[in-house]
């Protein structure tokens, strides 16, 4: 992504932590968030190697079209998925994004810098009010609720699971605006 590179690699080190302790939340005993956990355990990991500063590692010009099948498929089992709930919709939304800044990225001259013309474009906008709406909404649902049982591991824990999805989408904002 653009930006100043410090800011890139601070992205990629929340992205690629939230991808981390999504994989550890594969370890958990409800098979639902197992199940949620891969998805964002994939978000996390593909914003952080998207997130490396272009100053830094220019990516073959193969790694644009990857992402975006990559990303692609996973739009695709998302939207399989929202048979079985709305957290679904979420995902779909973010796996879209995904595959819509790999194909700006790849379509972008140099593969890097951006779009050329003026103001932001209709998808990019939208998709920030989503990402922006999203990180509010996620934010007021970290407030302190009652403590739960006090047997319940720390990658059961929803808190953890929330202020994750919330450090997603920070950073889905962030490469937004940097797109």
């Amino acid at each position: 992504m653009h930006g100043p590179v410090s800011h890139g690699w601070l992205l990629v080190a929340l992205c690629a932590a939230t991808g981390v302790y999504c994989l550890l939340r594969m370890r958990s005993r409800v098979e639902e968030q197992r199940r949620a956990a891969g998805g964002e355990a994939l978000m996390g990991f593909g914003m952080a190697a998207m997130a490396v500063p272009a100053a830094v590692f220019t990516p073959p010009s193969w790694a644009w079209p990857a992402y975006a099948a990559v990303f692609g498929a996973a739009a695709l089992h998302a939207l399989w998925s929202t048979r079985a709930g709305a957290h679904h919709l979420h995902h779909l939304v973010g796996a879209s994004a995904m595959v819509y800044m790999a194909v700006a990225m790849a379509a972008s001259p140099g593969h890097g810098s951006g779009h050329s013309g003026s103001g932001v474009p209709l998808v990019t906008g939208a998709l920030l009010l989503y990402f922006m709406g999203y990180v509010l909404l996620s934010g007021v649902r970290l407030m302190p609720v009652a403590a739960g049982g006090g047997g319940v591991g720390w990658g059961d824990r929803p808190e953890l699971a929330r202020a994750c999805r919330l450090s997603m989408g920070i950073a889905m904002v962030a490469m937004l605006l940097t797109l």
